[in-house]
């Protein structure tokens, strides 16, 4: 039952540039590509309003804007984001205080971040909000991007082909910028599945606007359902076109797999999230600054923990082949990355050090090599390194050649989570919800003590604890304990560079605490510190960092595991190893509703899937949570309140929690 195709992960060829200067001796950018400018030299704000904002009739519609979700704008071809820009400034004009604004912009060829910089410096009131997109330029990756523009505007990048972009969507759109390079120069965008795409992608009474009134474009529009007409154009451009769809096309992507059906927007005002780890603290932020009352629940405080010194490290393992989990936590990666710079630009809970993986052994080694034959990545994004190199990285002397993310990071994770429980809007109640009961009102949450709290939906972050609900018993969720080990160090002691991974890591000490491990031990769910689990993280640590042991005890550093101390977890992981984000299946409809598919696979009934409503989960983010995790939270609080995701609808089936009882009955289980 297979999906749209994902592209492999790869980089994106730059937009290549000339600047061409007019009669008063500005300059303004033109691509050499498609021999055509980026905005009219006349003048291109100008343009944007008449053409883009006019056509659309924003002023007025924005201003009369009452709904929970946010208005939604589509592009094709981002360019220099002036268009985007011209929105967001609109959209602060007239929207009521309450509105929210959603921008999504697909872009085949991003500018590098000096030219966008340049390019958007022509417009100095525009200073401030150029100075937002540019700090958040993402890198040059085939994928979806989100960035947050501000607390009521959100971005979403889609770097890649227009129409491969729009069909890899899952939203819908009220306007459309219909923009790119003319038509005659640019012939490969404007073609019918572009206007097709985009009627799928449509809300009923979506509007469009265009510069063009080219033949092709009127011929694509009118047969993917769209009434136009033309209008006054701008400057030396006599006509253009915009209009509307009235009903757009029925969604068929899910055909062949209709249990992935997404339940019915319920917009939330009070939502429970049971669970204050990463996965439910990101979620009740992400929930928070959309302006919904979140109750957060969890067994202990963070808050009273005091000085941990525990690091957790944002990296990701990527597959040689392309596949949807390595293309979900890539995305994950660099949407988390954005994320801690944007909500802690000090670093006080975050250090962007790069991770290195190393390769010891020579199946690691032909396996990363297998990898960067594979994908075009960004040397940005990841890079491979030979034991020199890599040795410069780390600031100590090591043995093998290695995988490089730049772009990866080191975290303090209780400090981040307590961090994200304080988010205005967000109330936390300590405790332990014992039981769910669902209803037409909403939830009702039972606790341990016996009080019981209100909410109408619930998410469930509670990793391995979320299957002791009876609505979540048939969900696979595995129990793995770890221990990190702990070094104070003495004066002297050498420092890291990079967090450095191999069979466990050890990222830059941090508060004079060297954090190494981590142990894995699926089943166990025994908390107690272990010195046995001391001596095998110290033998991993002398495996992949023999010098830098030899350092430390150079140094004066005692490594006797009986002088270590311990932090000991309990994760939850996936049977595929990847997370469960989404909403929660009546697994016993779905067994009842796809029976047949036990029989033959390829019998798929037209049913969609059946869902306990209001319930959702975010879990079984394993030991790469924090890659993961922030933009799960992204995910559900986008799809509770009616948004466009922010990943490809492929990604967002990946991470359903019903994949595996689909699975399972096919394999007859």
């Amino acid at each position: 039952m297979p999906h749209a195709p994902l592209p492999p992960l790869a980089g994106l060829e730059p937009a290549r540039l000339d600047w061409q200067h007019d009669e008063t001796g500005d300059s303004a950018p033109h691509s050499s590509r498609f021999d055509d400018v980026y905005f009219s030299r006349h003048d291109g704000r100008a343009e944007t309003e008449h053409v883009f904002l006019a056509g659309n009739d924003l002023p007025r519609r924005l201003a009369a804007w009452q709904e929970p979700r946010p208005f939604t704008i589509g592009e094709t071809g981002f360019g220099t984001g002036l268009n985007m820009l011209c929105a967001w400034a609109c959209f602060d004009a007239h929207a009521p205080a309450g509105a929210r604004l959603h921008l999504v912009s697909t872009e085949r060829y991003p500018l590098s971040r000096d030219d966008l910089t340049r390019a958007l410096a022509a417009w100095p009131d525009l200073a401030p909000r150029a100075e937002r997109l540019v700090r958040q330029w993402p890198e040059p990756v085939a994928g979806v991007h989100r960035l947050w523009l501000d607390e009521r505007v959100t971005l979403d990048l889609h770097f890649g082909d227009a129409t491969e972009r729009l069909v890899l969507l899952e939203g819908r759109v009220d306007a459309w910028f219909l923009d790119g390079f003319a038509p005659a120069k640019n012939p490969e965008m404007w073609r019918p599945e572009l206007f097709d795409a985009m009627a799928a992608r449509s809300r009923p009474g979506a509007t469009f606007a265009t510069f063009t009134c080219a033949g092709v474009v009127k011929r694509g529009l009118a047969a993917a359902g769209f009434a136009w007409r033309k209008v006054s154009g701008f400057g030396r451009k006599r006509e253009m076109l915009c209009g509307e769809i009235a009903e757009p096309p029925a969604d068929s992507r899910r055909r062949n797999t209709p249990w992935f059906s997404p339940p019915a927007p319920r917009p939330p005002r009070h939502v429970a999230v049971i669970g204050a780890g990463i996965a439910g603290a990101s979620t009740a932020a992400a929930l928070a600054r959309r302006g919904v009352a979140v109750t957060l629940i969890d067994r202990f405080d963070r808050a009273e923990l005091g000085a941990t010194h525990l690091q957790g490290a944002l990296y990701v393992k990527l597959a040689v082949e392309t596949n949807l989990q390595s293309r979900a936590y890539l995305a994950g990666l660099l949407y988390s990355r954005r994320w801690l710079a944007q909500l802690d630009p000090d670093e006080t809970l975050w250090r962007p050090s790069g991770v290195l993986q190393l390769a010891l052994d020579e199946k690691e080694q032909a396996r990363q090599a297998r990898f960067l034959a594979n994908h075009s990545l960004p040397e940005s994004v990841v890079r491979g390194l030979d034991a020199e190199a890599a040795s410069r990285a780390a600031g100590i002397r090591l043995e093998a050649s290695a995988l490089d993310y730049p772009e990866a990071a080191w975290v303090r994770p209780l400090e981040l989570c307590v961090h994200l429980a304080r988010t205005p809007g967000v109330s936390f109640r300590r405790g332990e919800v014992t039981a769910l009961h669902g209803g037409e009102a909403g939830w009702t949450l039972t606790l341990a003590d016996g009080e019981r709290i209100e909410a109408d939906q619930v998410v469930v972050a509670a990793a391995r604890e979320a299957a002791g609900f009876s609505q979540l018993a048939a969900l696979p969720l595995q129990p793995v304990r770890g221990q990190v080990s702990q070094l104070a160090l003495p004066e002297g002691a050498p420092a890291l560079g990079r967090v450095v991974c191999a069979g466990g890591y050890v990222p830059p000490a941090a508060d004079g605490v060297l954090n190494f491990g981590a142990t894995f031990a699926p089943g166990d769910t025994d908390l107690a510190e272990r010195e046995a689990d001391h001596a095998a993280n110290l033998a991993e640590l002398e495996r992949g960092l023999p010098h830098f042991v030899a350092a430390l005890r150079e140094a004066g550093a005692d490594l006797s595991p009986e002088r270590l101390t311990a932090r000991t977890g309990v994760r939850a992981a996936s049977p595929d190893k990847s997370p469960y984000a989404g909403p929660v299946p009546d697994a016993e409809a779905w067994r009842e509703d796809y029976a047949v598919l036990a029989k033959d696979a390829t019998r798929i009934p037209d049913a969609p899937g059946r869902h306990h409503a209001g319930l959702w989960i975010s879990a079984a983010h394993g030991s790469r949570g924090m890659a993961s995790a922030p933009l799960c939270a992204e995910l559900l609080a986008s799809r509770l309140c009616d948004e466009p995701l922010p990943l490809e609808w492929p990604l967002v089936d990946h991470l359903h929690p019903g994949r595996r009882t689909i699975r399972d009955l096919v394999q007859g289980k």
